[in-house]
């Protein structure tokens, strides 16, 4: 695995590279996964005061669970992905959006960050309490798929998705 890398929660200190890390995410185009990333940073205050009560609870939507949210920086600060772990599941997270959902910027993707950003994750669901745990990914993306596989995922029953997309399901005992 690679080093100094570290999970941190979202902080204000931070303000600057995540805008950086989010601008990046806005201009590629592609989808903001994981969700939390969307989250408009206009009122930044606002939005690590929204994650750090969606970890307490605070405030959920009806139907949600509570969830953590890390981003994953190296020795210097940059903000190379954001993982989010909800601590337990729906029904509609164990048929298609599991317990990690995690990202990383598009200009450090292919360098083994994401197979780090996954490991460090499973060592904060294990803080959490979890025992095992179901990461998901569509079966379009093959760099997920072995990132799971890397990190123990055993394949499961596949999901299809409403518009027909195949979600590929993996438990991960911890």
């Amino acid at each position: 695995m690679k080093k100094n890398l570290f999970l941190i929660k979202p902080t204000v200190k931070l303000k600057e590279e995540y805008l950086s890390f989010y601008k990046e995410w806005l201009d590629s185009g592609e989808d903001m996964i994981p969700w939390v990333i969307e989250k408009d940073p206009t009122n930044f205050e606002e939005m690590i005061q929204f994650l750090h009560n969606n970890e307490k609870g605070i405030n959920l939507p009806n139907g949600w669970v509570p969830d953590s949210t890390y981003w994953m920086i190296n020795e210097n600060n940059k903000l190379i992905g954001v993982v989010n772990i909800r601590h337990q599941l729906t029904d509609l997270l164990l048929r298609s959006g599991g317990h990690i959902g995690y990202g990383i910027r598009p200009t450090e993707r292919k360098k083994g960050f994401a197979t780090a950003l996954l490991s460090l994750s499973i060592e904060k669901s294990q803080q959490l309490g979890l025992t095992k745990i179901l990461v998901v990914c569509d079966e379009s993306n093959i760099g997920s798929a072995k990132t799971i596989i890397n990190n123990g995922g055993v394949i499961d029953k596949d999901f299809v998705e409403e518009d027909g997309t195949i979600v590929k399901r993996y438990w991960i005992e911890l």
